[in-house]
């Protein structure tokens, strides 16, 4: 099966659940995205792979215009329904692919931002130089994501048992890998900031919908993990209870003039 396919197949049966995620739908978590980037009033905002909708429609509060483009029908029905449910005109959703050309020209955006996806491409790098491709000179691409370890063997553990719980998981970066890609398409990085969330392991493995061998390989891991401190992840039981812990990024990003 192609890769995107197996995006389409997870995103498809978790599209429910993922929408009512309670880190997805946060008002909290959406403002502090909203106060990093800083739009602008004005600002005409493309969202890539916007799922259900909580980010756009979290900027089309405070934006002239926005766009959100995922490859999977079943969120962007969900992302049109609260749309339509919270009266918002300024904003629309469209099936597309950001690994191929979206069909929108050069610079015709003032923000372009992805929130939670970037671990889903197979081709992080032509993903972040289509976003800057569609962002204008002097415009903000943001990026939140999964990040992982710096040190590659924990890197590649954390992410194993990642891939055994969504099949669509390809890699969490590494902070300096993301800034490194970030600075290799024309965007110069202008803020970031760090977080840690805690993940209770049943019920994230529940959301996945991970398949019994998979979901005791997963648990074998982490329980490993748990003894060895392998990734980073910091697993601990509170009250008896597994969890452990996603560290992510949002990195902001300014789109320079090309030289020359």
């Amino acid at each position: 099966m192609e890769h995107k396919d197996l995006v389409r197949e997870e995103f498809t049966r978790q599209a429910p659940g993922y929408a009512d995620a309670p880190v997805i739908k946060d008002p909290l978590h959406l403002q502090k995205l909203l106060d990093q980037v800083k739009p602008d009033a004005a600002a005409r905002v493309l969202e890539i792979a916007t799922g259900p909708g909580h980010v756009a429609l979290a900027f089309a509060r405070v934006c002239r215009e926005v766009i959100g483009v995922d490859l999977t029908e079943a969120p962007l029905k969900i992302a049109e329904r609260m749309r339509a449910e919270r009266g918002l005109a300024n904003a629309r959703f469209m099936q597309g692919d950001v690994e191929a050309r979206l069909p929108f020209a050069d610079g015709e955006f003032d923000v372009v931002i992805c929130r939670f996806a970037v671990h889903h491409f197979e081709h992080p790098e032509k993903v972040i130089a289509e976003m800057s491709r569609l962002c204008r000179v002097g415009g903000a691409v943001a990026i939140e994501d999964l990040i992982s370890s710096e040190h590659p063997e924990r890197a590649d553990y954390y992410n194993r048992y990642e891939r055994l719980r969504d099949s669509s998981h390809t890699r969490a970066l590494p902070l300096s890998e993301l800034v490194r890609t970030i600075a290799s398409v024309g965007l110069e990085l202008v803020r970031f900031g760090s977080d840690g969330l805690m993940n209770p392991v049943e019920r994230w493995l529940d959301a996945g919908f991970t398949p019994a061998d998979k979901r005791a390989e997963a648990l074998a891991m982490i329980e490993r993990d748990l003894a060895e401190d392998l990734t980073g992840a910091n697993p601990r039981r509170v009250d008896g209870e597994l969890f452990f812990t996603h560290r992510t990024a949002i990195v902001v990003a300014r789109k320079l003039k090309p030289r020359g």
